[in-house]
C-alpha cells in the first residue's frame, strides 16, 4: 500500500450510510479493466532540482496536506465513501484490486465517465444530487423554503461556500461551518501548511500557507485568497475548498481540492502579455454594454505551471487542464483572478487523447491543423474569460450573483460561455495582432477536435453538457457541417458569426439570471445528436482522458515528509 493511499485512511469519523439492494449485475475485473483502460496512465514527473532543500521538504509538507483534501472531498461527495473504501482496501482479490482502482480513479462507486452509473454492489443506484453537504432525508424544496425564512447574514452563510446544512438536535436546519463539520483533517492541514510556511524561504509563499491555515480554523478565507492572488513564487499551490459542481442541488457548497505545483517561469512570462489585454475584451464584449464591467479587479496574474500533486476535486475522473480562481465574488471584485495553465497536464492529454481523436473526428486534410499552441492558447482564454461578463448581477430588485440565481444550472452554461468567448477573444487577439494570424488556421479546427475530448466526460457533466450545447449551436448555425463520411468540420466562412451569436446569448442569459431559460437551453441543446454520436462510437479505442502517477511527489514523500527531515 503506498503512502498515497495510508492518507486516505487517516482515522476519521466514518459516516454510517445505509446501501442499495445490490443491483442484478456488477460490472467483473475484466469489465473494470476495461473501463480504466478508458484513462491512458500517465508517469508525472516534475523537475525540481533546482529547487534548494529547504524549498523540497516544504513542498513535501504540502503534498501531504494535499493528501487530506481527498478525505474530505470524498466525505463530501457521498457519507459512505470512507466506510466503502476500507472495506475495498481489505479486498487483495484481482476483482477487489481492479473495484479499488475505479474507487479511487474516480473518488467513489459511481463512474464519472458513465452518467454516474454504479459500478460497485450494494450501494445506490445513483449519486445523490445534494451530495453529503445537507442533511439526509431533505429535500431541494424544503432548503429553499428554510432559506426565504432567515434573515439577510443567515441566508449568506447558509448559501455561502463554506458552510454544510445540518439538523440540530430540535430537528430544524442549521449551517455548520466547515472548520467545525471537518475540523479534524482541517487540524492537520494547517498543521502541515504551518511547517511548510516555516521551511519556506519565500516571502508571499508563506504568507500564502499561513493564512490559509488560519482559514482551515477559522472558516474564513478571504485574507488567504487575497494572499493567494498575491501569491508569486517557484512553488504554486492551492489547497482548500473551491469548485461547487459536486453540489448538485444549488451549486452553493464548495468542495475541497488541491493542486500542488512548480511555475514555469519561462512559459509564464511569455503569457503575460494577455493580462492586460483582458479590460480591452472586456469592453467590445458582443453584448448590451450596459453590461460590462467598466473596472476589472486590479490582479489578473497568469501562471505555467507542472502539476506535482493533485487530489480531491481536483483528481477524480477527468483531470483539470487549468483553472480560473478565486470563485469568491467579493475577491474577484476587488482582486481579479488567477489563471493557471498545467502544462504538464495538457501536454499529455493533446498526445495521448487530443490526436488520436482528432484522427477519427476530423478529415485528413484538417488533421494538420490541430496544433499544441491553439489547445494550450485556448485553454489559457477559457480560462480568462470565466473573469469577464456578468458575475454580480440584480435580479427582480436584489443584489445576487449569477451562481445563485442560475443554481445547478449554472456551471454548465458558465464552462459553455467561457469556452465559446474563448474563441472570440482569440479572434480579437488575431485581429489586433497580439496573436500571430496563423492561428486563426488552426484553433477553430484544434477546437473542434477537442469538443469530442470533452462530450466524452459525460453531458451530465457540467463541461461535457455545455460543449454538446456549443456543438448543437454550431451546427444549426452551419459553422460545422458533418462530411459524407461522418466526419466533421468547420466552416470557415460562417464560424466567427456562430461565435459571436453564442456568446452573447450566454452572457445576455447569465446577466438577467434567468434560470428557467437556462434549464431549457441546457435541456433542449446540451445533448448528443445522432451524427455526433457516431464519431463517440468510433472512439471506443481511443483513450478518454489520463490517469496520473505521482513519481516526483512520491519521491518527495519519500526523501523529505517523515518529521525528523522538517528539523534539519
Amino acid at each position: 500500500m503506498t503512502r498515497y493511499l495510508l492518507s486516505l485512511l487517516t482515522p476519521v469519523l466514518l459516516a454510517s450510510a445505509a446501501r442499495a439492494a445490490e443491483p442484478a449485475s456488477v460490472p467483473t475485473a475484466a469489465e473494470l479493466q476495461r473501463m480504466t483502460a478508458r484513462f491512458a496512465p500517465v508517469d508525472l514527473k516534475v523537475d525540481v532540482s533546482k529547487l534548494p532543500d529547504n524549498e523540497k521538504r516544504a513542498l513535501a509538507k504540502m503534498v501531504q496536506a494535499a493528501q487530506l483534501m481527498d478525505t474530505l472531498f470524498m466525505r463530501q461527495s457521498w457519507a459512505g465513501n470512507e466506510t466503502l473504501l476500507l472495506e475495498l482496501v481489505e479486498d487483495t482479490s484481482p476483482l477487489g484490486r481492479e473495484r479499488l482502482h475505479s474507487f479511487l480513479l474516480h473518488k467513489g462507486p459511481w463512474s464519472r465517465l458513465d452518467e454516474g452509473r454504479p459500478f460497485l454492489p450494494g450501494v445506490p443506484a445513483a449519486p445523490s444530487a445534494s451530495g453529503n453537504f445537507y442533511p439526509p432525508g431533505s429535500t431541494k424544496e424544503a432548503i429553499e423554503q428554510w432559506v426565504k425564512t432567515l434573515p439577510e447574514p443567515q441566508q449568506r452563510e447558509a448559501t455561502g461556500f463554506y458552510t454544510t446544512i445540518r439538523r440540530a438536535p430540535d430537528g430544524k436546519f442549521i449551517a455548520v461551518p466547515y472548520s467545525v463539520e471537518y475540523q479534524g483533517e482541517l487540524g492537520q492541514a494547517a498543521q502541515l501548511l504551518r511547517e511548510a510556511a516555516q521551511l519556506t524561504k519565500q516571502p508571499t509563499l508563506q504568507a500564502f500557507l499561513s493564512a490559509r491555515a488560519d482559514a482551515f480554523l477559522s472558516n474564513d478565507y478571504y485574507a488567504s485568497e487575497v494572499a493567494w492572488m498575491e501569491l508569486d513564487a517557484s512553488v504554486e499551490p492551492t489547497i482548500g475548498p473551491y469548485e461547487v459542481y459536486e453540489d448538485n442541488w444549488f451549486n452553493y457548497k464548495a468542495a475541497f481540492e488541491a493542486f500542488i505545483t512548480v511555475k514555469d517561469d519561462a512559459e509564464t512570462q511569455k503569457l503575460a502579455r494577455f493580462s492586460s489585454e483582458l479590460q480591452g475584451l472586456e469592453n467590445t464584449l458582443p453584448i448590451d454594454p450596459k453590461l460590462r464591467n467598466p473596472k476589472l479587479g486590479a490582479l489578473a496574474p497568469i501562471r505555467v505551471v507542472n502539476s506535482v500533486f493533485s487530489s480531491g476535486d481536483a483528481n477524480r475522473g477527468v483531470q483539470t487542464a487549468a483553472y480560473n480562481l478565486p470563485n469568491d465574488e467579493r475577491v474577484t471584485a476587488e482582486k481579479g483572478s488567477k489563471r493557471v495553465m498545467l502544462k504538464n497536464i495538457q501536454e499529455a492529454k493533446f498526445q495521448r487523447v487530443l490526436l488520436p481523436i482528432a484522427r477519427v473526428a476530423l478529415a485528413a486534410k484538417d488533421r494538420t491543423n490541430v496544433s499544441f499552441d491553439s489547445f494550450f492558447t485556448h485553454i489559457l482564454m477559457h480560462e480568462l474569460m470565466h473573469g469577464l461578463g456578468p458575475h454580480n448581477i440584480t435580479v427582480n430588485g436584489k443584489q445576487t450573483t449569477v451562481r445563485q440565481a442560475l443554481q445547478v444550472s449554472s456551471s454548465a452554461i458558465e464552462e459553455a460561455k467561457a469556452d465559446i468567448s474563448g474563441l472570440w477573444a482569440l479572434q480579437q487577439l488575431v485581429n489586433k495582432g497580439v496573436l500571430d494570424k496563423a492561428m486563426e488556421r488552426t484553433m477553430y479546427t484544434t477546437y473542434l477536435a477537442s469538443m469530442f475530448r470533452s462530450i466524452r466526460f459525460g453531458i451530465d457533466e457540467a463541461h461535457g453538457k455545455g460543449v454538446a450545447l456549443q456543438l448543437n449551436h454550431f451546427l444549426d448555425t452551419g459553422a460545422v457541417k458533418v462530411n459524407p463520411d461522418g466526419t466533421f468540420a468547420v466552416v470557415p466562412e460562417k464560424i466567427q458569426d456562430s461565435v459571436v451569436a453564442l456568446t452573447k446569448q450566454l452572457m445576455e442569459l447569465q446577466a438577467r439570471g434567468d434560470r428557467a431559460q437556462a434549464e431549457s437551453l441546457l435541456t433542449k441543446m446540451g445533448v448528443v445528436r445522432p451524427e455526433a454520436q457516431k464519431v463517440l462510437d468510433r472512439l471506443r479505442s481511443v483513450p478518454v482522458d489520463i490517469e496520473l502517477r505521482f513519481v516526483t511527489a512520491d519521491q518527495l514523500i519519500r526523501d523529505f515528509g517523515g518529521p525528523e527531515q522538517a528539523k534539519k
